[in-house]
């Protein structure tokens, strides 16, 4: 029976929990002191042995300062108990060893198959160290499964309707929140976006309703947070119920009490789900379905309270803290797991976000093939030189560094995909890669052009290369911070990856046009009756660059005309063959300056807190 058993583990910040699953279809859980939900903190004794579950919840009161609340939050870090180093590994492995052990006494013997789920925004060090607790729990090496891929594929499994390119959400509201945007492809379920708030979950919301209590006693210490929690669980069946202090009269706390304490929260829960569908480039009407998941899942307003905020109205799954370690229970090669191998292909940005791509590529391309054939001779054969725009030069290297960084996702989407660690690397890492793709395509592009220009005109390939990459070196450096964001993860940018990493398409239009219109006036042959057309020409093109340049910085209109239109002035009034390296030199800054206010306002500021 152990042998074809397989054993689940989902296990969170405030709670653990287990199933066991067989082959022919019977499931149960994995119950600890009683009850299926075991507390995953620990309490560390003077013998360095770990207390777990209800056990730690109690020596707690007695030592405090012993008591870990929720190791999965210290990941990978040490801490410092009473004067002794520990490793939250271990505190964790603790947990799960003694989970396996009831397991195995269900079973009979040890379980070879193990599952453990993650949440989707993990990266691959903390699925890596969640490995190595596993492996100190003497699990061996058990298999990651993605929670609300776990959960999806369990609402697939017993009768929820998905069709193939359906989108899903799941929002675990455990001791924190997690919103997920899942798509259904042929193999399975894959993560577009996903976003956590470690506060908007059942933690923020035992805090508020501890702080509410108690301007009734004197409540405080793990004790009195036990009981709070206790009493929170208990007011989603009762009215209301009596919580016993530590020390002082009992106070009692009721279901209206609750509500008021956790509406905050459950906004934040709404807010986070509401950011997750635009994360995904998608709009509320694209889901198919929104499922509310957790053990906060079970409190009576949370479902209300997050279709306020969202629009949505999540469906309440039955067993909302056990879905995702049935799901991982019953997991086949169909789901999408970390290190197992196949799966979907990552994420493609959509069909409209080939445009900024297509325009930039083009203008780059037109940019290099007028400066080539249009290049002004001087002096008479053998002796003849060339005037090369030096202009033109930059702004095609600036043209197909933008094109190359707008298809930074799919750069990275195809990367990943061709990758051997395509299933451990996650959204931010693909999205890294690809910007990094990204960059080297684009300095390769225009390193080309530099060559390729310096052989053509039997020129020193120096002065060429300075032009080329020059006036890209800013934005490449930028592209390379918002890189490195992306793969710590530091958070998914409103709009996706793919909206931030979009440059204007008017603007590149705009200077495209400016620009092949100013070498056309100074190369074109002036004709007596074409001079006049030709000096506008000019002047229209340095006019374009100037608006390409606003369209860049200013998105409203009307700012675009008050601050636009000296600059457009400007540069219609400096137009000349000496000063093209001047006007290219204008844009490349607009484009540098539009990656640093990009990267402020949707990487680096923290967003306002929503109430």
């Amino acid at each position: 029976m152990s042998g074809q058993a397989r054993l689940a583990i989902d296990y969170g910040s405030a709670s653990t929990v287990a199933v066991l699953a067989w082959p022919d279809g019977r499931w149960t859980p994995v119950t600890v002191d009683g009850v299926p939900a075991m507390p995953s903190a620990v309490w560390v004794a003077e013998d360095t042995s770990v207390w777990t579950g209800q056990q730690a919840w109690q020596a707690a009161a007695h030592q405090p300062h012993r008591f870990v609340p929720a190791p999965q939050r210290l990941a990978e870090q040490s801490i410092d108990i009473d004067g002794l180093q520990v490793e939250a590994t271990d505190l964790v492995a603790a947990t799960l060893r003694r989970i396996a052990e009831h397991a195995g006494q269900l079973v009979g013997g040890p379980i070879e198959d193990v599952r453990l789920v993650v949440p989707a925004g993990w990266g691959p060090r903390r699925r890596t160290w969640m490995r190595h607790a596993a492996h100190r729990a003497g699990l061996g090496q058990p298999r990651l499964v993605e929670a609300p891929v776990a959960v999806a594929e369990h609402l697939l499994a017993t009768g929820t309707q998905a069709p193939v390119g359906a989108y899903l959400m799941v929002v675990d509201v455990g001791g924190g929140a997690e919103a997920t945007v899942l798509r259904r492809g042929p193999a399975g379920f894959e993560v577009l976006a996903t976003l956590a708030d470690p506060a908007a979950g059942g933690d923020a919301i035992d805090h508020a309703l501890a702080t509410a209590l108690a301007g009734q006693g004197d409540g405080g210490g793990w004790a009195w947070a036990a009981s709070v929690r206790t009493a929170k669980e208990a007011l989603a069946q009762h009215a209301a119920i009596t919580v016993p202090q530590p020390a002082g009269t009992a106070v009692v706390a009721t279901s209206v009490m609750l509500e008021q304490a956790a509406r905050p929260v459950l906004q934040r829960v709404g807010q986070l789900a509401v950011d997750a569908v635009i994360a995904a480039e998608l709009t509320p009407a694209d889901l198919a379905g929104v499922y509310l998941v957790g053990g906060t899942a079970r409190l009576p307003a949370a479902a209300a309270v997050i279709a306020e905020r969202t629009g949505l109205t999540p469906r309440a799954v039955e067993d909302p803290m056990l879905t995702a370690a049935r799901g991982a229970a019953d997991a086949n090669t169909n789901i999408v797991t970390v290190g197992g191998g196949g799966g979907p292909e990552p994420e493609v940005p959509p069909a409209r976000r080939v445009l900024p791509v297509a325009v930039a590529g083009f203008a780059s391309l037109a940019m290099i093939s007028q400066m080539l054939l249009t290049i002004d001779w001087r002096g008479v054969y053998p002796n003849e030189w060339a005037l090369p725009s030096w202009g033109q030069l930059a702004m095609a290297s600036v043209f197909a560094v933008i094109a190359c960084l707008s298809a930074g996702t799919l750069l990275g989407a195809l990367a990943a995909a061709h990758s051997a660690e395509h299933a451990t690397r996650s959204p931010g890492g693909t999205v890294s890669l690809g910007i990094l793709s990204a960059v080297s395509l684009g300095m390769g592009l225009a390193s080309l052009y530099a060559v390729v220009a310096a052989q053509y005109l039997g020129m020193p390939v120096g002065p060429f290369l300075r032009w080329a990459l020059l006036p890209v070196t800013p934005i490449v450096g930028l592209a390379l911070v918002a890189a490195i964001l992306a793969a710590l993860q530091w958070r998914t940018p409103s709009g996706g990856w793919s909206a931030l990493l979009s440059f204007p398409t008017g603007s590149v239009l705009a200077a495209a046009i400016g620009m092949g219109l100013v070498q056309y006036s100074m190369t074109a042959d002036r004709w007596p009756d074409m001079v006049l057309f030709i000096e506008v020409a000019g002047r229209v093109g340095g006019l374009l660059i100037g608006i390409g340049a606003v369209m860049a910085l200013i998105r409203p209109w009307l700012l675009r005309l008050v601050i636009g239109a000296p600059l457009a002035v400007i540069t219609a009034a400096i137009t000349s063959y000496r000063m093209l390296g001047v006007l290219a030199g204008i844009y490349a800054t607009a484009v540098a300056m539009w990656w640093v206010y990009r990267l402020w306002t949707r990487l680096v500021r923290t967003p306002a807190a929503h109430p």
